[in-house]
């Protein structure tokens, strides 16, 4: 299965990026954890639909066709990282591919966020998007080692 991490905004700190290469190379061969960094739009004096529509095109552009899309929104589901696990089991009876989508820095385009197939919320804390690409990341690689039965996670 692929897991493909779409996210808003192409600049992290080298901190972030370290983090992030560290947690994909751990994923077996047969769970692949990608990461497709869409530009965000310049702000300028365009307003915020015009600006979540424009990079709602670049995100669907970056989705895989038929592709599960998940949406990381404040408003998700809270999910504990045992039932993060039960969805990555779930996942790939339904799609080859899952698109883990994280907006910029004004969210997601409303209705992109309606026709995901399944909204998460991560934390209820405000995150830096740095972050969230790594928090996601860590929690991705936690569900699948409770799922491999690994024991990088520890109860």
């Amino acid at each position: 299965m692929r897991l493909l991490v779409v996210a808003v905004g192409q600049r992290v700190p080298d901190w972030a990026q370290t983090a992030w290469d560290d947690y994909a190379k751990r994923f077996p061969p047969e769970l692949r954890l990608e990461l497709k960094a869409v530009k965000t739009e310049p702000r300028g004096s365009k307003t915020l639909p015009t600006l979540l529509a424009a990079e709602r095109e670049r995100i669907e552009a970056a989705i895989p066709k038929g592709a599960r899309v998940v949406a990381l929104d404040e408003r998700g589901t809270p999910l504990a990282t045992v039932a993060l696990a039960a969805r990555l089991k779930e996942w790939p009876l339904e799609n080859d591919a899952v698109a883990l989508v994280i907006g910029g820095p004004d969210g997601l385009d409303p209705a992109f966020r309606q026709a995901a197939h399944e909204r998460i919320r991560l934390s209820d804390l405000t995150l830096p998007h740095a972050m969230v690409r790594v928090l996601l990341a860590e929690q991705l690689y936690r569900a699948w080692s409770i799922n491999a039965g690994h024991p990088y996670h520890r109860e």
